[in-house]
């Protein structure tokens, strides 16, 4: 009797908001009959249908989830990248898709940021290479955009064409700490998905290219699609399990 009530007593505390599905099949459903019968009906549908919403009061999750080393990103950021490369691609423009519980699996190292480190190709290779697993973002000067792509494989000077096809590019803005316009797309041409040439940066085949301005090395732009956009910063992350 003792121990039901210290359960019932710390009902109020656990934040079944902020478990994966998994969790709650397993820890949550075999003791649904503790739960008020509403607040389980609500954490069914949300753990069911990801673009559920609910009106449960939904905060982050109390353990340290560590410091984003970044001035362009987030830890929103990374937890949507996160679950990108793990192939768990629902993403909806909903605020409420953001107050669930982050997806942290990884570490995210910061390889390289542009404007503490140098935009030239010679400062990416040397800093990126042979480094596998990592992701580039760039920040598009005047706009709230971010572009960015992963490659899990390595950055190497030369010129040569990467295969792969985990490999994905991507856009979206965030604003009030809520992610619009997003823009996930996949590799279609796996034996070009990635261009590691020496006078390049970062290159996903012809759709997200870095490059240097051929007219002045002090200007740089992101040549996305056959467009090019002027960016204002970058960076560039490992990611590590943790």
């Amino acid at each position: 009797m003792e121990i039901l009530y210290n359960i019932v007593y710390c009902l109020p505390l656990i934040k079944f908001y902020s478990l994966s599905s998994k969790d709650f099949l397993r820890k949550v459903c075999p003791y649904k009959k503790l739960l008020k019968h509403q607040l389980y009906e609500d954490l069914l549908v949300y753990h069911l249908d990801p673009e559920s919403e609910t009106t449960h009061n939904i905060l982050p999750p109390r353990i340290s989830i560590g410091k984003c080393d970044s001035k362009i990103i987030n830890i929103n950021t990374i937890s949507l990248i996160s679950t990108w490369i793990d192939k768990d691609k629902v993403v909806t423009n909903s605020e409420f898709a953001y107050k669930r519980g982050f997806y942290l699996p990884y570490e995210f190292k910061l390889l390289l940021r542009g404007s503490r480190d140098g935009f030239t190709p010679k400062t990416f290779h040397s800093l990126c290479d042979y480094k596998p697993k990592t992701v580039t973002f760039i920040k598009v000067k005047g706009t709230e955009e971010i572009l960015g792509g992963y490659n899990p494989l390595t950055w190497k000077s030369g010129k040569s064409w990467g295969k792969c096809e985990d490999s994905f590019i991507f856009s979206f803005k965030i604003k009030n700490n809520s992610f619009n316009d997003v823009i996930f797309n996949n590799v279609k041409s796996t034996d070009y998905a990635l261009y590691c040439g020496s006078d390049y940066g970062p290159s996903f085949d012809t759709d997200l290219r870095l490059q240097r301005s051929d007219s002045d090395v002090s200007k740089h732009s992101c040549r996305k699609n056959y467009y090019e956009k002027s960016f204002q910063d970058y960076e560039i992350f490992q990611i590590l399990e943790k």
